[in-house]
């Protein structure tokens, strides 16, 4: 019966392999019977040229067995490895043909030296990728706890990247120029002693206050032209500085969602190509191929997670989903009720660390760190009820991890943001130092100190006790209730925004605090690879890395955001209330004052040009094109959308011909085999087909 089917469909023909405008080398090679079979060729025609009565012919078409032997062999088939001269053609066909050769073979060049260019360029992409630091590192960490955990150690690593960045452009724009310039005004050397202490380095006063860390070190100097002065250059490196980190973020970020865009659920690959095409045959090494199995079963167990919350939540009922959105609106109630209550313990604190004078040195320690101490704590104890309460919400894994993330930034920027309003209320206040500002700069020094130390403790101090404890004595009561302890990554990833953050808010009035970060995130990384690899052991519960960075980078494009509005109120200021006489812009002289200076001095052309640029009538042209320039994206983006569906038709297709390909040389090979009883066949199929069409 299956072979009647088949004799019968291929008796289908198409009007466009008799009617064709193409090329007569085209209809060679392309307009036959077998191509006007294919799926893929019958689905685009219209679809009258496929009705019954147009496809079939009044009888059985005598030259079936030709239809297999384009299949099968032919002149076709040998015409490229055949001589010219033994082929029986006219010349003019002969040049053709050895035109089409010529063609081939360069086609066949090119087509080789691209791939062996590709080959190299990967083997060179690959040996690169080797020299970055910590290579071999995050190949273990994947191995053995994810890609989510190898997700925050590369953040870790694009943070260390991004602060070595701006130590360069400080020390082009700012350190370097009020240096050299000081020297040679033979000023008296920077040195320690006197009052100073060692308590300096942990307070950011005495010593500290007056080398290049804080904003009153640079002074105008002997650099004193009307453009080009230290004024101008400190402001140059500061907005260069948060430019470049705003453009590298937001590449980051779109890069990442694009990512996640491509790999969501409407390009997903299947289960079969994880398990049978996610192997690594270049492995050699037994160890790297265990990392290999480790980091394939956890990449199965979060898709089976995964398949298992969305078939569970398909099955809800609708009194299930209305208590659940009751039940996540008073969830939601009691966190707002602890944000409020974090903020007026901050307040507090602030508040209290203002009086610090005339107690013991220790107690006045304690003061002076008590609003980073405050914010400390509540960062990490309320991501903790965070992570508790997003249990309840009965959310997807990585739902929930992204909900705890968005719940506990706003925590963090939040709270620094109190913080940074206090500060700003109580500088405005008469005060007893004289440089307000390194004053400000000095309370970012002592939230990047105190967060490095917070890190330091929690490996050393908490997690590997905690480890000892497992290890020796597995069965007590306190080992019981403790647990093992986990890698957390949303809650590490926050102390890394946290932490770039107040690095962006305080890098004007402490320029060498991107320095101070990159050398604590190089510590961090060694510290908790120590805590991950000795203290930790493999979450059981996986989520998707590629999803989650793209939120690590948008919550610090938030932070960016923060520290840019932070730098622009302090500048943005009248007259008259500038925070002090010290650094840069002291003297009575603003950011205004400088510029204003300098686009005087220049040329009347340029002086037109800049200060349109400044007007607001330069706004309306600006608009526009940015309203062209997104219209022409979203277009763009609409095509290849469009484009991603015609491919991914084509691909379809493409496996249907395949299909219909191998049906039709099973059957030519069973003609071969039995060519008295598929004939018969044929002929007793078609004598009923007469009448029926007759009718």
């Amino acid at each position: 019966m299956e072979e009647h089917k088949t004799v019968n469909f291929m008796r289908l023909l198409s009007d466009d392999s008799t009617h064709s405008t193409v090329s007569s080398d085209s209809c060679e090679y392309y307009q036959t019977e077998i191509f006007d079979l294919l799926p893929s060729i019958q689905a685009s025609r219209p679809e009258q040229s496929r009705k019954p009565s147009e496809a079939y012919q009044d009888g059985p078409v005598p030259g079936e067995e030709s239809v297999y032997g384009h299949l099968s062999s032919g002149p076709r088939d040998k015409a490229p490895t055949q001589p010219l001269r033994n082929m029986v053609i006219c010349i003019q066909g002969k040049r053709s043909a050895r035109e089409r050769r010529k063609m081939q073979i360069s086609e066949s060049w090119r087509r080789s030296q691209s791939i062996n260019r590709k080959r190299v360029l990967a083997q060179i992409g690959g040996a690169l990728s080797g020299l970055l630091p910590w290579q071999h590192t995050l190949h273990a960490i994947e191995g053995r706890f994810g890609v989510g955990v190898k997700a925050y150690f590369v953040f870790l690593r694009y943070l260390v990247h991004l602060n070595l960045l701006h130590c360069v452009l400080i020390c082009g724009l700012i350190l370097g120029p009020t240096l050299f310039y000081s020297i040679t005004k033979s000023s008296e050397p920077l040195k320690f002693g006197g009052n100073d202490s060692v308590l300096d380095f942990f307070l950011g006063s005495g010593y500290l206050d007056r080398s290049p860390v804080f904003y009153g070190f640079y002074t105008r100097g002997s650099l004193n032209m009307q453009c080009l002065n230290t004024p101008l250059l400190y402001l140059a490196g500061i907005l260069t500085i948060l430019f470049l980190s705003l453009i590298l973020v937001v590449r980051r970020t779109t890069v990442g969602y694009k990512h996640t865009w491509m790999l969501g659920k409407r390009y997903s690959m299947n289960v079969s190509y994880k398990i049978f095409g996610g192997w690594d045959f270049t492995i050699q090494d037994p160890a790297a191929a265990a990392l290999k199995h480790s980091f394939i079963r956890n990449d199965l167990k979060l898709f089976l997670e995964e398949q298992s919350f969305s078939r569970r939540e398909a099955q809800r009922t609708l009194g299930q989903r209305v208590r659940l959105y009751l039940l996540r609106f008073f969830l939601n109630l009691l966190v707002l009720a602890l944000l409020g209550g974090a903020f007026y313990l901050i307040y507090f604190a602030t508040k209290t660390s203002q009086d610090v004078i005339g107690h013991h040195w220790l107690v006045s320690l304690v003061l002076e760190y008590l609003p980073p101490i405050a914010i400390s704590f509540v960062n990490l104890l309320l991501p903790q009820i965070f992570r508790k309460i997003s249990s309840f919400e009965d959310y997807s894994f990585t739902m929930q991890v992204n909900a705890m993330l968005v719940r506990s930034i706003f925590l963090k920027l939040a709270s620094l943001g109190i913080y940074l309003f206090f500060i700003f209320k109580t500088t405005k206040k008469p005060h007893a130092v004289q440089c307000l500002e390194n004053l400000f700069g000095r309370e970012m020094y002592k939230l990047c100190i105190f967060n490095f130390l917070t890190a330091f403790c929690n490996a050393f101090f908490l997690n590997y006790p905690r480890k000892l404890l497992h290890e020796k004595y597995p069965s007590s009561f306190l080992a019981r209730l403790w647990g093992k302890q986990r890698f957390l990554v949303p809650f590490n990833v926050l102390d890394l925004v946290y932490s770039q953050t107040v690095s962006w808010v305080g890098v004007f009035y402490c320029p060498l605090l991107p320095l101070i970060e990159a050398v604590t995130l190089m510590a961090t990384f060694y510290i908790q690879k120590f805590s991950v690899l000795r203290c930790c052991v493999a979450e059981q519960r996986m989520f998707r890395g590629s999803i989650s960075s793209v939120l690590f980078h948008f919550m610090l494009l938030l932070g960016l955001l923060m520290a840019a509005a932070t730098l622009g109120l302090n500048l943005y200021q009248p007259e008259g209330t500038h925070m002090s006489s010290c650094g840069p812009f002291g003297n009575g002289q603003s950011v205004f004052n400088v510029t204003g200076v300098c686009v005087d001095s220049l040329p009347g052309p340029a002086q037109s040009t800049l200060r349109y640029l400044a007007s607001s009538a330069f706004a309306l042209p600006l608009i526009l094109a940015e309203i062209l320039i997104l219209t022409s994206y979203v277009s763009r983006g609409r095509a290849n959308q469009k484009a991603i569906e015609r491919l991914k038709e084509m691909l379809v297709m493409s496996s249907s011909d395949k299909r219909f390909l191998v049906k039709q040389h099973t059957t030519m090979l069973r003609r071969q085999r039995n060519p008295c009883r598929v004939r018969p066949a044929t002929i007793e199929e078609n004598q009923p087909l007469t009448p029926s069409h007759e009718n």
